[in-house]
């Protein structure tokens, strides 16, 4: 049996400017996929994932085409060699935390190992950012990225895509919460684009402040500066206001952790739902916003990236 590992994902700045050439920062988390697989007389998937009520079976067919995309990419004729995969692991399936793109890399990792492939990062994440394409029809490679090689990364899209570690000073304290609302990333992503071809001068100018955040953003978290970092994540999430992918519950979630002392908070991952940060420095503050959201009855995270 060959197992593999995909890494959850939170993206502190930049999502969805990123798909269009400005820098994002992403973090790995350590909530995980896992997909083991083994020989079968029949493919099997079996999806055993926790998730947020119905997002497994909302996101089934991009999960289907999404297989047959990674077979593709990797040479597989899974009729003529059947496997069984089994997904699982501590990483909740729903939008927001990279979960299609930890499951795309978990099964890239697990296949290679079963048929004797290349599974260095650089291979996987070929692979999963493949199969990302079935979940985000134009994805910008951050999410893949993130699920394969972890930690803290800066990406710039491009051919081929920029990535580099970046030094973080001190972690950074979060709380991540769920609005249990599965988003569509596919969806939010061609009507920001949309949008954009019909207000080019408005949008041009959006975007040149979500540059100008980026690389603010990365100087502070190089240097450590946590109060910094929480006005720009309020900036940024300001602009994704603007371009139409927040929603009521995260603006409600946002809310909450500001009346309870975050120095910042925004929508992070595709928006429309799914998950929301919070910049929450020191371990009393990170609980007390995570325990009014939870009051409130949503799920949440807490952990430290950096």
């Amino acid at each position: 049996m060959a197992v593999g590992i995909g890494f959850g994902k939170v993206i502190l700045f930049g999502e969805h400017f990123v798909v269009h050439g400005i820098p994002g920062i992403v973090a790995g988390i350590n909530d995980r996929t896992i997909a083991t697989v083994e020989n079968s007389k029949k493919f099997e998937l079996i999806d055993n994932r926790p998730e947020t009520p119905g997002y497994k079976a909302e996101k089934l067919e991009q999960q289907r085409e999404s297989m047959k995309l990674i077979f593709q990419k990797m040479g597989i004729d899974a009729e003529s060699k059947p496997v069984k995969i089994v997904l699982w692991g501590n990483l909740l399936a729903a939008t927001g935390v990279g979960a299609s793109a930890a499951s795309c890399a978990a099964i890239a990792r697990a296949l290679a190992g079963h048929f004797g492939q290349d599974s260095r990062d650089e291979r996987i994440n070929e692979i999963a950012f493949e199969g990302e394409k079935a979940y985000h029809g134009n994805p910008s490679g951050i999410d893949n990225t993130a699920a394969t090689y972890g930690g803290l990364l800066w990406f710039i899209r491009g051919t081929p895509n920029r990535v580099e570690r970046i030094a973080c000073k001190k972690p950074i304290d979060i709380v991540m919460g769920n609005t249990g609302i599965t988003g569509d990333t596919k969806k939010a992503v061609e009507a920001v684009k949309e949008r954009k071809e019909n207000n080019p001068e408005r949008f041009e100018k959006i975007f040149e402040e979500a540059k100008e955040i980026a690389f603010k953003a990365r100087k502070a978290i190089e240097e450590g500066n946590i109060e910094e970092i929480g006005k720009l994540a309020n900036k940024n999430q300001g602009l994704l206001r603007e371009i139409g992918v927040s929603s009521g519950e995260l603006e409600e979630l946002i809310g909450i952790a500001l009346e309870q002392g975050a120095i910042g908070a925004k929508l992070t991952g595709g928006g429309m739902g799914g998950y929301m940060i919070a910049v929450t420095p020191g371990k009393e503050l990170q609980e007390k916003v995570a325990k009014s959201m939870q009051e409130k009855g949503y799920q949440t995270i807490k952990t430290s990236v950096g």
